[in-house]
């Protein structure tokens, strides 16, 4: 069962969230806030699988939120689930930790399979979208002062492309003719070496970077 925690001021979507959400067997709503406070103070006490969470809320925003959130509890999963399809708002929310990005126009079935990914670790940032939205243009900043590619292994940097083209670990294991258990140890490394703590994070870096070729 996938515990759910919802962050949104808007009490009708609230409402309508549970609503759909009601409807899977796999999936249960502990808990809502309203404001960015209030989803802290609900996240300590209730230490939900899953929080989705809204940018726009009172007090501190919801991307603030998630990296205070992630940084306290690194094992709960956080989706934005937003109007904003802003660039600036999308990086800000995946720098701080958020292991996925919707926006609130999305089809409800949509929104429903991407709690499920998150939940079992995955990332629900699209290859196209990853194309779209991590173009070198958009992510220009200060270059590295050290080259962390450098310290991946050969086998690591294998699991590196597979993420960034969007695959979960069973693909990756049948991609690269290894088990499942294998994939998740080094997929667990390449967080450590990176310094990163999502799935999207990591395609964020490894393009920023220039560690995997594109195209």
């Amino acid at each position: 069962m996938i515990r759910l925690m919802l962050v949104d001021d808007h009490a009708v979507l609230r409402d309508g969230l549970k609503n759909i959400l009601g409807l899977e067997e796999d999936i249960e709503v502990v808990g809502e806030a309203v404001s960015g406070d209030d989803a802290i103070s609900a996240t300590e006490i209730l230490l939900p699988d899953v929080i989705l969470m809204d940018i726009n809320i009172p007090g501190k925003s919801g991307i603030e939120v998630t990296g205070i959130i992630k940084k306290a509890y690194p094992s709960v999963k956080v989706l934005m689930l937003t109007m904003f399809d802003h660039d600036e708002y999308f990086m800000a929310a995946i720098r701080e930790g958020a292991d996925g990005y919707l926006l609130k126009d999305a089809p409800s079935q949509n929104v429903v399979d991407a709690i499920r990914s998150v939940a079992k670790g995955h990332s629900v940032i699209h290859p196209s979208m990853t194309k779209k939205f991590l173009s070198f243009e958009l992510l220009r900043e200060e270059p590295e002062p050290v080259n962390k590619n450098s310290i991946l292994t050969e086998r690591e940097k294998e699991v590196l492309l597979c993420l960034v083209q969007g695959m979960n670990n069973k693909e990756i294991a049948k991609s690269l003719f290894i088990s499942d258990k294998t994939v998740k140890i080094h997929v667990s490394k390449i967080f450590k070496k990176l310094e990163v703590k999502s799935r999207s994070q990591v395609v964020i870096y490894a393009v920023q970077n220039q560690l995997v070729p594109l195209g």
